[in-house]
């Protein structure tokens, strides 16, 4: 596979593992939690990931609209997450589409978008004084799924 679809492929794997490490064990009125006047609470947030996620599908896929819906339960989120996360990795290792620039496109908008949100997300849990644990990401066991599992 080329170069540039591993990078963005372990850029999502990547979002995915910090992601999880925010929610894991969240506790339960983490999702709803307001900081501040107008400011997203974490479900409002993770499900801004998802939509920001699906605008970087639509390199892909045509979307007739591209509209960010209303978020839904924490539930639903996290399954809508884990969904657009599937379908990109997926369309990512078929191979880019050709267009300009488009890896760096990817990587510096949508891509960079939704870990911008996950560090939101992470903050928003020291914020509700249970901060996730310290981890040293140079050494993260982070891995692209393998060929197979597409």
């Amino acid at each position: 596979m080329p170069h540039a679809e591993n990078l963005l492929r372990h850029y999502i794997a990547t979002i995915v593992y910090r992601l999880e490490k925010a929610i894991r064990n969240a506790p339960p009125d983490y999702p709803t939690m307001r900081i501040g006047n107008g400011v997203r609470t974490p479900v409002e947030i993770l499900s801004h990931i998802s939509f920001v996620l699906t605008c970087a599908h639509s390199v892909f896929q045509h979307y007739e609209r591209l509209e960010e819906p209303e978020a839904g339960s924490w539930k639903e989120e996290i399954e809508r997450f884990y969904q657009i996360v599937d379908k990109l990795d997926k369309s990512i290792a078929k191979g880019l589409p050709d267009r300009e620039r488009i890896a760096e496109k990817l990587l510096q908008g949508p891509l960079s978008d939704a870990m911008t949100h996950v560090g939101q997300l992470a903050m928003i849990r020291r914020m509700a004084n249970d901060p996730i644990p310290g981890e040293n990401f140079f050494d993260a066991p982070i891995r692209i799924k393998d060929d197979h599992d597409l």
